[in-house]
């Protein structure tokens, strides 16, 4: 593959990157949790959501000049978009213990971070083989192990939110926790979906 093809495919694991490492730092920021940290958190956190948006806009303005490109730029474009999505979902939930003034951090929570850590590390590993989309085998395997990901995160979610009747003493509580774990959730729908992306691209080149 021509070296020019090839940034296009090192561009989606750069990019991938920054979502293991806001994940990584979200672990980080439930595992040593202070509400009157958690401004400082954001600042850190929204410098990894910042660096990513880079690499999306590297990849718009490469594809923008692009006679050629090695599979459709639709469909690097929406890989792209779709990581960065990733990375966005890490920072919301970040956001959402903040807004919600959650003073305590729970068990399930913290489990919960560390799975979406797991989904963006094997995210990461697909796009770093997705640059042999044309021999497949392993890069199908990694698909399908993220969307085996997603559904141990699906019912951690599911899990969680059960308990939160017994471990909250008031609705607000609940309606909090429960928001947060609908963004971790997404967290796992949006890694997923990149999978989807590279799964299209490699059906449409077979």
């Amino acid at each position: 593959m021509a070296k020019a093809d090839r940034l296009y495919f090192e561009n989606l694991v750069a990019s991938a990157d920054y979502a293991c490492k806001a994940a990584e730092y979200l672990v980080h920021c439930l595992n040593n949790y202070k509400y009157e940290d958690l401004r400082l958190m954001m600042v850190t956190m929204h410098e990894h959501e910042n660096a990513g948006d880079t690499k999306k806009h590297e990849m718009s303005a490469a594809l923008a000049r692009a006679f050629v490109t090695p599979v459709d730029r639709e469909d690097l474009a929406l890989i792209s978009q779709n990581i960065d999505d990733v990375t966005d979902s890490i920072e919301e939930v970040l956001q959402a213990f903040y807004m919600y003034r959650i003073q305590t951090v729970v068990p399930e929570a913290i489990d919960f971070a560390h799975r979406i850590t797991e989904c963006c590390t094997l995210m990461k590993d697909m796009l770093v083989e997705f640059v042999n989309f044309k021999k497949p085998q392993k890069l199908h395997e990694l698909i399908v192990e993220l969307s085996h990901r997603e559904e141990v995160c699906d019912k951690l979610y599911i899990d969680a939110t059960m308990l939160l009747a017994d471990r909250c003493d008031n609705a607000l509580d609940i309606i909090s926790w429960r928001e947060i774990y609908n963004r971790l959730e997404n967290c796992a729908d949006a890694c997923e979906h990149v999978g989807d992306c590279v799964d299209m691209v490699v059906m449409k080149n077979s």
